[in-house]
Protein backbone atom coordinates (compact mmCIF):
# COMPACT_ATOMS: atom_id res chain seq x y z
CA UNK A 1 0.00 0.00 0.00
CA UNK A 2 1.29 3.61 -1.10
CA UNK A 3 1.83 6.13 1.65
CA UNK A 4 1.75 9.44 1.88
CA UNK A 5 2.20 12.15 4.19
CA UNK A 6 0.13 16.12 3.89
CA UNK A 7 1.08 19.21 5.64
CA UNK A 8 -1.86 21.42 6.01
CA UNK A 9 -4.21 18.29 6.04
CA UNK A 10 -7.23 20.15 8.04
CA UNK A 11 -9.48 21.70 5.85
CA UNK A 12 -8.32 22.73 1.98
CA UNK A 13 -7.01 21.49 -0.62
CA UNK A 14 -4.55 19.24 1.85
CA UNK A 15 -7.75 17.73 3.34
CA UNK A 16 -9.81 17.01 0.22
CA UNK A 17 -6.04 15.67 -1.38
CA UNK A 18 -6.18 13.36 1.61
CA UNK A 19 -8.97 12.11 1.27
CA UNK A 20 -8.64 11.44 -2.39
CA UNK A 21 -6.00 9.72 -1.69
CA UNK A 22 -7.59 7.49 0.65
CA UNK A 23 -10.42 6.36 -2.41
CA UNK A 24 -7.56 5.75 -4.22
CA UNK A 25 -6.01 3.05 -1.91
CA UNK A 26 -3.45 5.14 -0.34
CA UNK A 27 -2.77 5.12 3.43
CA UNK A 28 -2.87 8.80 4.62
CA UNK A 29 -0.88 11.02 7.30
CA UNK A 30 -2.65 14.08 7.74
CA UNK A 31 -0.35 17.19 9.65
CA UNK A 32 -3.31 18.98 11.49
CA UNK A 33 -1.96 21.91 13.66
CA UNK A 34 -2.50 21.10 17.41
CA UNK A 35 -6.52 20.96 18.52
CA UNK A 36 -7.45 22.01 15.55
CA UNK A 37 -10.58 20.76 14.16
CA UNK A 38 -10.98 17.94 11.40
CA UNK A 39 -12.95 15.63 10.02
CA UNK A 40 -10.18 13.66 8.47
CA UNK A 41 -10.55 12.41 12.37
CA UNK A 42 -13.06 10.61 10.98
CA UNK A 43 -12.01 8.68 8.22
CA UNK A 44 -10.59 5.12 7.72
CA UNK A 45 -7.35 5.66 6.00
CA UNK A 46 -6.27 8.54 7.36
CA UNK A 47 -4.13 9.03 10.66
CA UNK A 48 -4.18 12.53 11.76
CA UNK A 49 -0.70 13.52 13.14
CA UNK A 50 -0.65 17.08 15.09
CA UNK A 51 2.39 19.38 13.56
CA UNK A 52 2.87 22.70 13.67
CA UNK A 53 5.16 23.52 10.57
CA UNK A 54 6.54 26.46 11.93
CA UNK A 55 7.55 24.93 15.40
CA UNK A 56 10.71 22.72 15.13
CA UNK A 57 10.17 20.00 18.06
CA UNK A 58 6.26 19.99 16.17
CA UNK A 59 7.73 18.96 12.99
CA UNK A 60 10.56 16.41 14.71
CA UNK A 61 7.66 14.63 16.56
CA UNK A 62 5.22 14.63 13.85
CA UNK A 63 8.15 12.87 11.54
CA UNK A 64 8.53 10.56 14.76
CA UNK A 65 5.38 9.74 14.68
CA UNK A 66 5.22 8.42 11.16
CA UNK A 67 8.26 6.93 11.34
CA UNK A 68 6.98 4.59 14.21
CA UNK A 69 4.27 3.57 12.28
CA UNK A 70 5.57 3.12 8.78
CA UNK A 71 8.15 0.28 10.87
CA UNK A 72 10.52 -0.35 8.05
CA UNK A 73 8.44 0.83 4.74
CA UNK A 74 9.34 3.89 3.22
CA UNK A 75 7.28 7.06 2.62
CA UNK A 76 6.14 7.44 -0.78
CA UNK A 77 4.93 10.80 -1.56
CA UNK A 78 5.10 14.48 0.53
CA UNK A 79 2.67 16.96 -0.03
CA UNK A 80 3.99 20.55 1.76
CA UNK A 81 0.83 21.87 1.46
CA UNK A 82 0.58 23.79 4.83
CA UNK A 83 0.90 27.92 4.32
CA UNK A 84 -0.91 31.18 4.89
CA UNK A 85 -1.88 34.34 2.27
CA UNK A 86 -3.26 37.19 4.04
CA UNK A 87 0.07 37.51 6.68
CA UNK A 88 1.78 40.56 5.62
CA UNK A 89 -0.20 41.68 2.74
CA UNK A 90 1.39 44.85 1.65
CA UNK A 91 3.46 47.33 -0.98
CA UNK A 92 6.82 47.01 -0.10
CA UNK A 93 7.52 50.09 1.54
CA UNK A 94 4.75 48.99 3.96
CA UNK A 95 5.26 45.54 4.75
CA UNK A 96 5.93 45.12 8.79
CA UNK A 97 9.04 43.01 9.01
CA UNK A 98 7.53 40.99 11.88
CA UNK A 99 4.50 39.85 9.88
CA UNK A 100 6.84 38.89 7.16
CA UNK A 101 9.20 36.62 9.70
CA UNK A 102 5.86 34.66 10.64
CA UNK A 103 4.77 34.35 6.62
CA UNK A 104 8.53 33.13 5.77
CA UNK A 105 8.48 30.52 9.43
CA UNK A 106 5.09 29.41 7.58
CA UNK A 107 5.56 29.18 4.01
CA UNK A 108 9.06 28.53 3.82
CA UNK A 109 10.91 27.28 6.82
CA UNK A 110 8.28 24.96 7.54
CA UNK A 111 8.41 23.39 4.24
CA UNK A 112 12.53 23.31 5.17
CA UNK A 113 11.60 21.54 8.37
CA UNK A 114 9.61 19.16 7.12
CA UNK A 115 11.72 18.42 3.89
CA UNK A 116 14.53 17.45 6.32
CA UNK A 117 12.61 15.37 8.83
CA UNK A 118 10.95 13.23 6.60
CA UNK A 119 14.11 12.96 4.20
CA UNK A 120 15.12 9.46 5.56
CA UNK A 121 11.52 7.50 4.62
CA UNK A 122 11.66 9.14 1.99
CA UNK A 123 14.65 7.76 0.71
CA UNK A 124 13.69 4.25 2.15
CA UNK A 125 10.78 4.07 0.07
CA UNK A 126 10.64 2.43 -3.63
CA UNK A 127 11.54 4.41 -6.51
CA UNK A 128 10.35 7.19 -7.08
CA UNK A 129 9.25 8.79 -3.92
CA UNK A 130 8.04 12.07 -4.66
CA UNK A 131 7.94 15.36 -2.60
CA UNK A 132 5.16 18.00 -4.09
CA UNK A 133 5.83 21.34 -2.83
CA UNK A 134 3.41 24.10 -3.34
CA UNK A 135 4.22 27.13 -3.99
CA UNK A 136 2.09 29.58 -5.75
CA UNK A 137 0.96 31.27 -9.14
CA UNK A 138 1.92 33.88 -7.72
CA UNK A 139 6.08 33.45 -8.67
CA UNK A 140 5.35 34.23 -12.24
CA UNK A 141 2.85 37.26 -12.03
CA UNK A 142 4.43 38.73 -8.91
CA UNK A 143 0.77 40.89 -7.70
CA UNK A 144 1.23 44.39 -6.23
CA UNK A 145 0.57 44.03 -2.47
CA UNK A 146 1.66 40.39 -2.57
CA UNK A 147 5.45 40.66 -1.94
CA UNK A 148 6.29 38.69 0.82
CA UNK A 149 3.99 35.84 -0.03
CA UNK A 150 5.51 35.94 -3.48
CA UNK A 151 8.67 35.75 -1.67
CA UNK A 152 8.07 33.37 0.18
CA UNK A 153 6.66 30.95 -2.69
CA UNK A 154 9.97 31.88 -4.40
CA UNK A 155 12.25 30.57 -2.15
CA UNK A 156 10.01 27.31 -1.84
CA UNK A 157 10.84 26.66 -5.35
CA UNK A 158 14.57 27.69 -4.82
CA UNK A 159 14.15 24.57 -2.16
CA UNK A 160 12.56 22.49 -4.68
CA UNK A 161 15.60 23.11 -7.57
CA UNK A 162 18.45 22.32 -5.30
CA UNK A 163 16.50 19.31 -3.45
CA UNK A 164 16.30 18.11 -7.53
CA UNK A 165 20.07 18.03 -7.57
CA UNK A 166 20.69 16.30 -3.89
CA UNK A 167 18.01 13.50 -4.48
CA UNK A 168 18.59 12.66 -7.87
CA UNK A 169 21.19 9.73 -6.65
CA UNK A 170 17.98 8.29 -4.57
CA UNK A 171 15.23 8.28 -6.68
CA UNK A 172 13.84 11.14 -5.22
CA UNK A 173 11.84 13.45 -7.14
CA UNK A 174 10.73 16.62 -6.25
CA UNK A 175 8.38 19.55 -7.69
CA UNK A 176 6.73 22.74 -7.50
CA UNK A 177 2.93 23.13 -7.45
CA UNK A 178 2.06 26.45 -8.95
CA UNK A 179 -1.72 26.88 -8.28
CA UNK A 180 -3.81 29.89 -10.00
CA UNK A 181 -6.49 31.16 -7.68
CA UNK A 182 -7.96 28.10 -5.26
CA UNK A 183 -12.04 28.97 -4.27
CA UNK A 184 -10.66 27.79 -0.82
CA UNK A 185 -11.15 29.49 3.03
CA UNK A 186 -8.01 31.46 2.11
CA UNK A 187 -9.93 33.31 -0.87
CA UNK A 188 -12.94 33.89 0.84
CA UNK A 189 -14.56 37.48 1.12
CA UNK A 190 -11.69 38.33 -1.32
CA UNK A 191 -12.99 42.00 -1.34
CA UNK A 192 -13.27 42.71 2.08
CA UNK A 193 -9.82 40.53 2.97
CA UNK A 194 -7.90 43.01 0.09
CA UNK A 195 -9.63 46.07 1.50
CA UNK A 196 -8.60 45.10 5.14
CA UNK A 197 -5.03 44.82 4.12
CA UNK A 198 -5.15 48.17 2.12
CA UNK A 199 -6.64 49.73 4.90
CA UNK A 200 -4.18 48.56 7.71
CA UNK A 201 -0.78 49.73 5.79
CA UNK A 202 0.77 52.81 6.97
CA UNK A 203 -1.40 56.45 6.22
CA UNK A 204 1.74 58.09 4.10
CA UNK A 205 1.89 54.68 2.33
CA UNK A 206 -1.61 54.11 1.29
CA UNK A 207 -1.24 57.92 -0.21
CA UNK A 208 1.78 57.33 -2.18
CA UNK A 209 0.37 54.41 -4.05
CA UNK A 210 -3.58 54.93 -3.83
CA UNK A 211 -4.28 56.17 -7.48
CA UNK A 212 -1.56 53.52 -8.82
CA UNK A 213 -2.58 50.20 -6.82
CA UNK A 214 -5.64 50.68 -4.97
CA UNK A 215 -8.27 49.74 -7.65
CA UNK A 216 -6.30 46.80 -8.68
CA UNK A 217 -5.67 45.24 -5.72
CA UNK A 218 -9.41 45.63 -3.63
CA UNK A 219 -11.48 45.32 -6.79
CA UNK A 220 -9.88 43.83 -10.16
CA UNK A 221 -8.51 41.12 -7.71
CA UNK A 222 -11.16 39.98 -6.28
CA UNK A 223 -13.28 40.08 -9.59
CA UNK A 224 -10.80 37.65 -11.13
CA UNK A 225 -11.01 35.33 -8.52
CA UNK A 226 -14.88 35.54 -8.54
CA UNK A 227 -14.80 34.95 -12.35
CA UNK A 228 -11.53 32.83 -12.97
CA UNK A 229 -10.94 30.93 -9.45
CA UNK A 230 -10.63 27.02 -9.83
CA UNK A 231 -12.81 24.88 -7.46
CA UNK A 232 -10.43 22.95 -5.13
CA UNK A 233 -11.70 19.68 -6.33
CA UNK A 234 -10.54 20.85 -9.73
CA UNK A 235 -7.29 21.61 -8.52
CA UNK A 236 -6.50 19.03 -6.35
CA UNK A 237 -7.57 16.63 -9.45
CA UNK A 238 -4.91 18.07 -11.27
CA UNK A 239 -2.40 17.55 -8.98
CA UNK A 240 -3.08 13.98 -8.11
CA UNK A 241 -2.26 13.26 -11.94
CA UNK A 242 0.82 15.06 -11.64
CA UNK A 243 1.79 12.96 -8.59
CA UNK A 244 0.86 10.01 -11.19
CA UNK A 245 3.97 11.04 -13.20
CA UNK A 246 7.18 8.75 -13.63
CA UNK A 247 9.27 11.63 -13.90
CA UNK A 248 8.43 15.10 -12.68
CA UNK A 249 9.25 18.54 -14.22
CA UNK A 250 10.44 21.27 -12.36
CA UNK A 251 7.15 23.48 -11.69
CA UNK A 252 3.74 23.26 -12.67
CA UNK A 253 1.68 25.37 -13.49
CA UNK A 254 -2.47 23.85 -12.17
CA UNK A 255 -5.35 25.67 -12.82
CA UNK A 256 -7.51 27.38 -15.45
CA UNK A 257 -6.13 30.59 -14.70
CA UNK A 258 -2.49 29.40 -14.04
CA UNK A 259 -1.52 27.10 -16.88
CA UNK A 260 -2.20 30.00 -19.61
CA UNK A 261 0.08 31.98 -17.31
CA UNK A 262 3.04 29.19 -17.68
CA UNK A 263 2.61 28.78 -21.26
CA UNK A 264 2.91 32.78 -21.56
CA UNK A 265 6.24 33.34 -19.16
CA UNK A 266 7.95 30.38 -20.93
CA UNK A 267 7.37 31.89 -24.43
CA UNK A 268 7.00 35.54 -23.97
CA UNK A 269 10.24 37.97 -23.41
CA UNK A 270 10.05 39.47 -20.15
CA UNK A 271 9.41 42.70 -20.99
CA UNK A 272 6.03 42.12 -22.60
CA UNK A 273 5.04 39.65 -20.10
CA UNK A 274 5.39 42.10 -17.46
CA UNK A 275 3.78 44.80 -18.84
CA UNK A 276 0.96 42.41 -19.68
CA UNK A 277 0.38 41.68 -15.97
CA UNK A 278 0.87 45.44 -15.16
CA UNK A 279 -1.79 46.13 -17.48
CA UNK A 280 -4.52 43.85 -15.94
CA UNK A 281 -3.91 45.71 -12.89
CA UNK A 282 -4.03 48.82 -14.58
CA UNK A 283 -0.65 49.99 -13.15
CA UNK A 284 0.52 52.77 -15.20
CA UNK A 285 4.55 53.25 -16.11
CA UNK A 286 6.43 56.43 -15.92
CA UNK A 287 7.72 57.56 -18.74
CA UNK A 288 11.57 57.56 -18.54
Amino acid sequence: MKTAFITGAAIGQGNMLAKKLVDRGWRVFGGVLPGAETDLREVAGVTVIEQDVSDDASVLASAKAVDEALGSAGLDLLMNVAGVANVGSAVIEGAKMEDVRRLFEINTFGQLRVCQSFLPMLRRAEKPAKILNFGSGAVLVAPPMAGPYTMSKHAVHGLTLTLRNELAPFGVQVTSIWPGAVKTAMTANAKETTLGSWNAQPEGVQKTYAEYLKKGITEILPEMIEKKGNTADEVTDEILKIAERRKLAAWYCVGKDARPLGVMYRLMPAGPFESMIRNVYKIPSAKV
